[in-house]
């Protein structure tokens, strides 16, 4: 990536996920969970829900629901977060094909 300079400070062009640019280990799986919440969150709008009647439909407690608002999403695993859609009413698609390196990665596709 390339810097430039934009009335003096100087900016670098993100690679598309905030994680990796912040150089997290684990930055492929975090900005799919983070997809995920944003998912959910979108959900509990559309249907007017609470955190409390969040976390019953979704099957775990409203602190977790009030974690997940905030931000905080490292108590959830990504099968948990895509459990949670499910519970909430939307269909989630895995497709599997082969990779163009010889390393594959993850994606989040929203429809």
């Amino acid at each position: 990536m390339q810097n430039q300079t934009i009335d003096g400070v100087e900016v670098m062009r993100s690679s598309g996920n905030v994680f990796a640019d912040l150089g997290l280990h684990d930055a492929e799986k975090l900005k799919i969970k983070a997809g995920l919440v944003i998912e959910i969150r979108k959900a509990m709008r559309l249907q007017g829900l609470t955190q409390q009647e969040a976390a019953k439909r979704m099957g775990i407690t409203q602190p977790k629901v009030s974690d997940m608002m905030r931000g905080d999403f490292s108590n959830l695993s990504e099968r948990k977060l895509m459990d949670c859609l499910n519970r909430l009413g939307y269909d989630i698609e895995i497709k599997v094909r082969p990779a163009a390196q010889p390393v594959g990665h993850l994606v989040l596709a929203v429809g």
